[in-house]
């Protein structure tokens, strides 16, 4: 994975400086939760309520993509910058809040209120008033009464809290599902807010929904796959940022499930696959995260290649080693399933090939990243990182791409 000082400056492209703590900044984000002036927001509206100042980017948030379809606002977007995010006038701080835009209008916010990986440890007293009063400042805004949600993960019930819909739009506030009282918990992982217009669809219609599944059939994917100067390739997969954290599997996994229109995010992902972000990315640890959270959102994860003395091989029931794999039945699995419009998620080694764009020299180590294109033509796979707006589509020569792979993965929706 890349470093966090070496994502920090590709993503702001600030100075070190010498104080870890030379910058530190406000921003309250009310006027992105507060109806009806909320949903009149457009991106140049952002753009100018925080302005980047002096900054050679945007210190307060950082768009996910180049049509400016989404933004993100991070507590610390680089490791010499904090930036103290809160909502309701200054009273609950904010790890992260993303807003999406639709057709250059306002579509809807999810804001991690808390969550264990960015925010450390937090006592009961205060999990609960920032989840209390969230729910309330939800409420009024959408003069509604909250319809609660009891988690059970056996069920199939991925979190627990309340959704709220009116004419006014529709919300959630969630927790962990192991939380049976927000009011008195005893394992404290995450809160998470969504909000969003009345007609909004995706992951915000998701939310609403009790158990955590695909929205889209399978045999709907196909319809995504674009074809332009000999490049195939899937459209529509979101942008996320992992930040700072060794979170790549996670992030790769959201924006697949994103993608097949399951509400669900990294911080999320990560208690659910428990992700130790120190151990990377090493092919056989992926496989293990992964398959802890396919079935629980109906999907069907499969494990197509994996590195081993230097050969890509089969793995048998999921721990033993099969026969090697040859690099023709390579671009088979990633063509077949591109076709099928199913992104693959890769596991790799940064550094060591050529890619276009070039990557920072300095990035080195596992990582991984998703395969959504190829181009047989000019002998090239297309990829993308979760590291936000640049990264949407990048290539690298195939047979590159083959010596440099440590795992190919699928999670495919099981409703065809």
């Amino acid at each position: 994975m890349m470093s966090a000082w070496l994502i920090a400056m590709l993503t702001l492209g600030v100075s070190t400086p010498t104080d870890a703590n030379e910058f530190k900044l406000e921003a309250n984000l009310d006027s992105l939760i507060i109806l009806p002036d909320a949903y009149q927001k457009t991106p140049e509206d952002l753009e100018k309520e925080f302005q980047k100042g002096n900054f050679e980017n945007n210190p307060y948030f950082q768009w996910l993509t180049k049509e400016k379809k989404r933004a993100i606002f991070k507590r610390q977007p680089a490791t010499n910058l904090e930036v103290d995010l809160t909502i309701l006038k200054g009273t609950v701080p904010v790890e992260e809040l993303i807003v999406d835009f639709q057709d250059g209008k306002f579509l809807g916010v999810t804001i991690s209120i808390f969550n264990r990986g960015d925010g450390g440890q937090i006592s009961n007293e205060e999990f609960s008033r920032r989840f209390a009063a969230t729910g309330k400042h939800i409420g009024k805004q959408l003069d509604a009464r909250p319809r609660k949600r009891d988690g059970n993960i056996r069920k199939g019930v991925m979190t627990h809290g309340y959704t709220w819909s009116s004419p006014r739009g529709k919300a959630v506030l969630l927790c962990n599902p192991d939380i049976k009282d927000p009011m008195n918990p005893e394992i404290k992982e995450f809160i998470r807010m969504r909000l969003a217009t009345k007609e909004a669809q995706g992951i915000y219609e998701a939310a609403l929904k009790e158990r955590s599944q695909a929205t889209v059939r399978k045999s709907k994917l196909a319809a995504n796959v674009q074809k332009n100067k000999g490049y195939v390739f899937i459209k529509g997969i979101p942008m996320v940022d992992q930040g700072n954290k060794g979170y790549c599997v996670v992030a790769s996994a959201q924006r697949l499930f994103e993608y097949y229109g399951i509400a669900c995010d990294m911080h999320q992902l990560a208690q659910l696959a428990k992700s130790d972000p120190n151990k990377g990315t090493n092919s056989l640890y992926i496989n293990e995260q992964l398959s802890r959270i396919d079935y629980l959102f109906k999907t069907r994860f499969k494990c197509l290649a994996v590195s081993h003395n230097g050969s890509l091989v089969e793995l048998k029931d999921d721990k033993y080693v099969g026969k090697e794999i040859p690099r023709r039945s390579y671009d088979k699995f990633i063509s077949k399933n591109i076709e099928d419009g199913i992104p693959l998620l890769w596991a790799m080694e940064l550094g060591l090939k050529p890619e276009d764009p070039e990557i920072n020299p300095q990035a080195s180590g596992g990582h991984m990243r998703m395969i959504h294109g190829y181009n047989k033509e000019k002998n090239q796979i297309v990829f993308t990182d979760s590291w936000g707006a640049g990264h949407e589509f990048k290539t690298m020569d195939a047979d590159d791409a083959y010596e440099v792979t440590r795992g190919l993965y699928t999670m495919t929706p099981t409703v065809n």
